[in-house]
């Protein structure tokens, strides 16, 4: 009976296990870095984002309770070590975590995740011809490989392309193009290697899905290697995820892209964009999110 009883439950385990649902986040909380800045109408040289702005980005965190978190403009690695405390000392223990380095030393893309990190791939220095001059890709390619259970992984790849802040060392959206190409062939990779990997694109990618580097990044509909952008949205239908104050602006510039083998997997019902009050008060973007059941289909 007691050998009845430990099978059942080992049997009641492994479902739990498999159909587990996970919440993955991407989110640009705005120069979390030292930087000179204009706080309270004053001046201020190397200073940290402002209190305020922390309580605000980790109250946001924490209404979607991700279980991985892709993070855009954290500064150095003690910054995100912080921000991992905060999150914890708020009940969302992330204890794992990726703190990518690239030509840009101040901002950084980063991952955070309750579960290990069992494989990094990330490339920090990628350089390549800019109408004659060497350049970085600025924040280089964040990818590691999660195991949520023993039978599941999934691979996120998350990326920040340049600005659309003009520059007088080259054109911008020029400069975002070639990131873009490189990031596919990124992707390409990966699922030319393998085509059934759970692959997960986040990021800030700066630019609007009718231009070139998101269509780069979607690739070809019907084709294997084709990156599935969820098209998210909140509970009024509207999918803006970054204000742009200077030009009064509401723009969707960041995204969450899912290969073929993980759209089934994806749970559409459960996705979309956090809406809470005070979303201004932390960054000018707003957090996204999906769910994913971890089992494959």
């Amino acid at each position: 009976m007691r050998r009845a009883v430990f099978w059942l439950a080992s049997l009641f385990f492994c479902f739990r296990l498999h159909a587990e649902d996970i919440v993955v986040a991407s989110y640009n909380v705005q120069n979390y870095l030292r930087m000179d800045r204009r706080v309270e109408n004053k001046n201020l040289k190397n200073a940290p984002k402002p209190e305020s702005e922390i309580e605000a980005v980790v109250k946001v965190i924490t209404a979607v309770k991700p279980d991985i978190l892709g993070l855009v403009e954290m500064g150095d690695e003690s910054m995100l070590e912080d921000l991992q405390k905060r999150l914890k000392a708020a009940g969302l223990d992330l204890p794992h975590r990726e703190w990518l380095q690239a030509a840009d030393e101040n901002r950084h893309v980063c991952l955070l995740s309750r579960f290990p990190i069992v494989a990094r791939n990330s490339r920090g220095d990628i350089s390549f011809d800019l109408n004659g001059k060497i350049e970085r890709f600025n924040r280089g390619i964040l990818d590691v490989t999660v195991e949520v259970n023993p039978n599941y992984r999934l691979r996120l790849v998350g990326a920040h392309l340049k600005s659309r802040r003009t520059i007088d060392e080259y054109d911008e959206a020029w400069m975002r193009a070639k990131e873009a190409w490189f990031l596919r062939e990124h992707l390409e990779t990966i699922l030319e290697a393998d085509p059934k990997t759970n692959l997960l694109l986040f990021g800030d990618m700066n630019d609007t899905k009718n231009n070139y580097p998101i269509r780069e990044l979607i690739g070809k509909k019907g084709t294997r290697n084709y990156m599935m952008d969820l098209w998210l949205r909140d509970s009024r239908d509207e999918r803006w995820t970054h204000y742009w104050k200077a030009a009064d602006e509401y723009s969707r510039i960041d995204y969450l892209m899912v290969s073929p083998a993980l759209v089934k997997e994806v749970k559409f019902d459960k996705s979309g964009i956090n809406e809470s009050p005070f979303w201004n008060d932390a960054s000018d973007h707003r957090a996204i999110f999906t769910t994913i059941t971890a089992e494959d289909k």
